[in-house]
């Protein structure tokens, strides 16, 4: 199978997680668009979603499946989304499509986080896929000397802004083994919206897509 036949295979897999009834949180990118596909095949079943970027937003209107504010919702009982990298401990590294601020809130809020992926993103250390910061342009260069006194070697993203009106730095060349500590030191720098690092609220289930068929890891 190529790589979307495996994005798709996972999509379709994590419709078994979507409550009826309920409204439920849809994330941004490639396999999060298959995900929305199969979702307008059962968008009868559903409340409605919330999404986590203006991209899937109007995705999810051209298949008729209606959009619900955060504000106007008292929690989703699941949240689907991809990652670029995901480890053992489901810690990940989100943040490609630059929506990574409305998925981190949008995860926060979220009974379950179900993670799906194909194989080529399961990596035993975190790192090789750049890390994305999302940041107030005015601490543009601020920000980028604290991320390379880490140890990294930042670069802000040409031509990206996000639905947020901040700019990206990705970060090269890090070797992430305490992913957790590392979320909440980034976090901490004066200028930062937030990091692509999900550690603090990893997923709880990872469909992961390879030649033998849709793996299920969970650690709960």
């Amino acid at each position: 199978m190529d790589q979307n036949e495996l994005k798709r295979a996972v999509a379709q897999a994590a419709l078994a997680y979507v409550p009826e009834g309920q409204i439920i949180g849809v994330g941004t990118g490639s396999t999060a668009n298959f995900f929305i596909e199969g979702l307008a095949s059962i968008r009868d079943r559903i409340r409605g979603a919330v999404a986590s970027s203006e991209a899937s937003a109007q995705r999810l209107r051209v298949h008729g499946i209606p959009l619900f504010d955060l504000n106007d919702v008292e929690g989703l009982s699941v949240y689907v989304d991809g990652a670029d990298e995901v480890d053992g401990g489901l810690c990940m590294i989100k943040g490609g499509g630059a929506a990574l601020t409305r998925e981190k809130i949008v995860a926060a809020a979220s009974s379950k986080f179900v993670c799906i992926c194909d194989a080529s993103k399961r990596v035993d250390v975190l790192g090789r896929f750049p890390l994305p910061v999302e940041v107030i342009p005015m601490a543009r260069e601020l920000v980028a000397r604290g991320l390379a006194e880490l140890g990294g070697r930042p670069k802000v993203r040409e031509g990206v802004i996000t639905d947020n009106g901040n700019v990206i730095i990705d970060v090269h060349g890090l070797s992430i083994t305490a992913p957790a500590e590392l979320e909440a030191r980034i976090n901490n720098m004066p200028g930062v919206v937030t990091n692509g690092i999900f550690a603090l609220r990893p997923a709880d289930v990872l469909l992961l897509g390879s030649e033998s068929g849709v793996q299920t890891l969970s650690l709960r």
